[in-house]
């Protein structure tokens, strides 16, 4: 890898770059489709890319390619492309830090070295895990193990190469009754660490408590959300406002306010990628700069956006280290990383007299990302009596904005999960508006 990506490098500069940066990335793939209950196919991918981009007078042009043979060709490409660019009055240089830190649990061989057979039981485990119970069938699932290899130089004296592995399950059921229930489970790891027998089962079991589902009335009341709820409810749009782009575009609730209280003033959220086994943890990000844990709220004190380089460039500070790539063809742009919710862990189910317990929403991407109200339809809901989850609801819209969420969290479950970037317990919020 490293000899590809010099030579293309050295094609750009050679072409009239002023500056070249090399993102080359190679994965072992393996996945599974489920359908209907059944193993429908396998696939074992080996993918590779490079993404360059190439910087001349103040412009900056980008080209990838998944072909060996014409890397180089595309690193001209990026260069004639920067040609015809107008020049960037914000444009600074590529990063030229490589000052990297020590990660852990990122990659493990047993993952790496995974056959398709093995692959193969794992699926069918989590496919017995869920019809494990009566009248419960599996509609779709998944499975995925991927090990992969990530190569970032750029003319600057950047030169970093780190390895990762990740292993994921998912699986979607259905209840055979007349008013059928539905649910799903989801996980995903860097280590060889997940009970799939188990995660089909949790699906299973949470499509069969939701049977028999009762109407309720419009009405306010505490909310809890499951990890994945916060996940998809919280991160997606919270985390629009703290991206530099978004801010210095005008597009942010949060310009100016940094040093404000915006949040209960137990709760703390950091950005990490240096997080121990993080789905996102990385010795640098995705232009090489080294990755950091930074503070996003401190006891509810609002401190700081995220950055990549160019957004860090335009107010002359440093990256956070939150450059992110959809994909080898694509530049970066800001994206959070490990994204880490704190607050004080109780029993909170037991802890809550009358409420509503939300495992999953739909609709999140339906937001406003700048004002921050929502309304989503809320999935496998339960309400809570004395402490405990009492009967299930059929069918529940809730709707809000993510910021009072923020200023109204009064309790988090023990339950911490990594779900995609977001690591975070259940959350229980106060006075939130609900209609059956």
């Amino acid at each position: 890898m490293y000899d590809t990506a010099r030579k293309a490098l050295s094609a750009a500069l050679k072409a009239g770059a002023d500056e070249a940066e090399v993102y080359l990335v190679k994965s072992e793939v393996t996945s599974i489709d489920i359908r209907k209950g059944l193993i429908e196919g396998s696939k074992e991918n080996i993918n590779q890319g490079m993404g360059i981009r190439a910087v001349v007078n103040g412009a900056v042009g980008f080209a990838s390619t998944n072909i060996d043979t014409k890397m180089e060709e595309a690193a001209r490409t990026a260069v004639s492309s920067a040609r015809i660019r107008g020049r960037d009055p914000a444009w600074r240089s590529f990063p030229t830090d490589g000052k990297y830190p020590e990660i852990k649990d990122t990659f493990d061989p047993r993952i790496k070295d995974m056959e398709l057979d093995e692959c193969i039981e794992l699926s069918t485990n989590m496919l017995e895990g869920a019809s494990s119970l009566p009248d419960v069938l599996v509609t779709a699932g998944s499975f995925s193990r991927v090990a992969s290899r990530r190569l970032i130089l750029n003319s600057n004296g950047i030169e970093v190469e780190d390895r990762g592995t990740a292993i994921s399950g998912f699986v979607d059921v259905i209840t055979g009754q007349e008013e059928p229930t539905t649910a799903y489970e989801y996980d995903m790891s860097r280590k060889m660490d997940i009970d799939f027998f188990n995660l089909g089962k949790a699906a299973s079991e949470l499509a069969s408590m939701s049977r028999q589902g009762i109407s309720i009335e419009p009405h306010r009341t505490e909310i809890i959300l499951h990890p994945f709820a916060v996940a998809d409810l919280l991160t997606g749009i919270f985390s629009s406002a703290i991206d530099a782009d978004n801010v210095q575009k005008g597009r942010s609730s949060l310009i100016g306010r940094k040093g404000e209280m915006i949040a209960s003033e137990k709760l703390s959220i950091i950005d990490d990628g240096l997080l121990e086994g993080g789905l996102e943890t990385a010795m640098a990000d995705d232009e090489g700069v080294p990755s950091q844990t930074t503070p996003i709220i401190e006891k509810g004190v609002f401190k700081s956006y995220l950055y990549d380089n160019y957004t860090a460039g335009k107010e002359g500070i440093s990256s956070t280290g939150n450059a992110s790539r959809h994909s080898y063809s694509s530049p970066p742009s800001v994206g959070i990383r490990n994204f880490i919710i704190g607050y004080e862990k109780s029993n909170v189910i037991e802890d809550t007299d009358k409420g509503i317990y939300i495992n999953t929403v739909i609709g999140a991407h339906t937001a406003n990302y700048i004002s921050g109200d929502f309304s989503v339809e809320a999935r496998n809901a339960f309400t809570i009596e004395k402490g405990e989850l009492a009967r299930p609801i059929k069918s529940l819209m809730l709707a809000g904005n993510v910021f009072d969420i923020l200023r109204n969290i009064n309790g988090a479950g023990r339950d911490l999960r990594q779900v995609g970037g977001t690591v975070t317990p259940s959350l229980r919020i106060a006075d939130m508006s609900v209609v059956g």
